[in-house]
C-alpha cells in the first residue's frame, strides 16, 4: 500500500512537471467522456419526454383490425361485440371512430369538416376533458340521437365563441344535411414536443354517436376496427386475450386470425428501441474518441519513458524491481486516464443540461437531460481501462530496460 501512495505521488509528480503536454494527452479522453454522456443524457432525455406525452395520449390502449380474411367473409366488428367487449372487467371501454368527410356553413363561414360517429368512449380513447357541458352519453348512443361534441378551438373557429353548448350545427356529408346539437365542449390539448394535435388550415372535427350517421352512410354499424381502452391495473396480454376470445366466439372464427391486435405498449416499445439503437450509434461513434485518447495516452508515455531512460537505469541499479517500474508508469498512465474522464463527466453534464435547455428554449418544449448514474460509471471505468491497456506496452517497455544501457543514454 506504501508503495501505491509512492507510486502515485511520483505519476503526480511528472504529470505536474509537464501540464501542457499532459492537458493534450488528456483532451482525447475528455472529448470522448463528454461526448458520450452529453448524448446519452439527451438521448434519455428525449425518450423520457416522448414516453410521457404518448402515455397521455394512449396509454393502455388495445387495436383490433379485422383482418383479410376477416373482410373476404365479411366478419367485422359489430355493435353486439362492442356490448360484449365492454361487459368484460378487464375494460374500461371500447370506441370504433368512424370518420366521414364533410361541410358546414356559420355566421363565420364555410369549413370543412370531420364527422366522427364514436361510442360514449370516445372521450377515454382522446383522454378529454370538458370544458363546456357534456359528453353525449350511452343512451344517446342507443336512440341515435343527433348530438354532438366539439373541442373548444374548433368551436372558436367556426362560430367566435367556445360558449356553443345548446347551439345546432349543420352537417352536410354524402348530399345529405343533418343538423346536430351541441351538447358539450372540450378543452384543446397543448401541442406537446412530439405529438401534435392541429395544425394550421385544417378541418374541424365534431364528435357524434356513431348510430346517428345510419342514414348518411350504410353499414355505418359494421366496423373494420375497434379501440379497448384496458383497465390500467391488468396486464395488456390478459386484456387482449380476452378480447380476442369474445370476438371468436361471437364470429365463431376460433383459429381463423380474423382479427389482429396491436398494443399501444407495443408501438411504445419498438419506438424506444429505435431511439435507444440511434443513441448507442452516435454513442459509439463518440467513444471512438477514446480510443484516440488511449492512443495518445501511450505515445505520451512512450515519450516519457524515453526521456526518463537514465532515471530508470539508475533506480533499477539501486535494486529497483521489474514490477515497480512498471507500476510507477502504469499508475501515471491510469491518473491521466481518470483526472480526464472527471474533467469529461463534469463537461458531458453541463453539455447535456446546455444543449437542452436551447432546445426547449427554441422549441418551445420542456426536456430534461436523462443523466444515468450507470452511464457515468460505465464510461468513466472504460476510460481507466483504456489508460491501464494503452498504458501497459511503454510501462513494460520501461521495465525490461537494462540498467546498464539505460546509464549510457543521455
Amino acid at each position: 500500500m506504501g508503495n501505491m501512495i509512492e507510486y502515485v505521488k511520483m505519476a503526480i509528480h511528472n504529470i505536474l512537471a509537464n501540464k501542457g503536454r499532459s492537458f493534450l494527452t488528456m483532451l482525447g479522453i475528455i472529448i470522448g467522456i463528454s461526448s458520450v454522456i452529453a448524448i446519452v443524457s439527451i438521448g434519455q432525455g428525449t425518450t423520457n419526454q416522448m414516453n410521457s406525452e404518448i402515455n397521455d395520449v394512449g396509454v393502455g390502449q388495445i387495436y383490433i383490425n379485422c383482418s383479410e380474411d376477416a373482410q373476404k367473409a365479411e366478419e367485422w366488428i359489430t355493435p353486439d361485440d362492442l356490448e360484449d367487449l365492454k361487459a368484460l372487467d378487464e375494460v374500461d371501454g371500447v370506441s370504433v371512430a368512424s370518420t366521414l368527410v364533410g361541410e358546414t356553413t356559420t355566421g363565420k363561414g364555410n369549413f370543412s369538416l370531420y364527422l366522427t360517429g364514436d361510442t360514449e368512449d370516445a372521450k377515454m380513447v382522446n383522454n378529454d376533458s370538458m370544458k363546456r357541458g357534456n359528453y353525449f352519453t350511452d343512451a344517446d348512443v342507443a336512440e341515435a340521437r343527433n348530438v354532438c361534441v366539439i373541442s373548444d378551438m374548433d368551436a372558436k373557429r367556426l362560430f367566435g365563441t367556445d360558449d356553443v353548448v345548446g347551439m345546432d350545427i349543420d352537417v352536410t356529408s354524402y348530399d345529405i344535411t343533418k343538423t346536430y346539437r351541441i351538447v358539450g365542449v372540450t378543452e384543446q390539448k397543448e401541442n406537446g414536443t412530439f405529438v401534435s394535435y392541429t395544425y394550421e388550415g385544417m378541418p374541424s372535427y365534431i364528435t357524434v354517436p356513431y348510430t346517428s350517421l345510419s342514414d348518411v352512410m350504410e353499414g355505418i354499424e359494421e366496423f373494420y376496427s375497434v379501440t379497448i381502452i384496458g383497465n390500467k391495473s391488468v396486464d395488456s396480454k390478459v386484456v387482449t386475450e380476452k378480447a380476442l376470445h369474445v370476438l371468436e366466439r361471437n364470429h365463431q372464427s376460433a383459429g381463423e386470425d380474423y382479427y389482429q391486435v396491436q398494443s399501444f405498449q407495443d408501438v411504445l416499445k419498438v419506438m424506444n428501441q429505435m431511439m435507444g439503437m440511434v443513441t448507442a450509434f452516435i454513442s459509439f461513434v463518440a467513444g471512438i474518441s477514446l480510443l484516440v485518447g488511449g492512443i495518445g495516452v501511450m505515445n505520451i508515455m512512450l515519450v516519457s519513458v524515453t526521456e526518463r531512460t537514465r532515471e530508470i537505469g539508475i533506480r533499477k541499479s539501486l535494486g529497483a524491481k521489474t514490477s515497480s517500474i512498471m507500476m510507477q508508469f502504469l499508475a501515471e498512465s491510469a491518473i491521466i486516464t481518470a483526472i480526464g474522464g472527471i474533467i469529461g463527466i463534469v463537461l458531458g453534464i453541463a453539455a447535456a443540461f446546455g444543449i437542452c435547455s436551447i432546445i426547449s428554449q427554441s422549441m418551445e418544449m420542456a426536456i430534461s437531460p436523462g443523466i444515468s448514474p450507470g452511464t457515468i460509471l460505465i464510461a468513466t471505468a472504460f476510460a481507466c481501462a483504456v489508460g491501464v491497456f494503452f498504458g501497459i506496452y511503454p510501462a513494460k517497455k520501461a521495465a525490461k530496460l537494462s540498467p546498464i544501457e539505460a546509464l549510457r543514454r543521455n
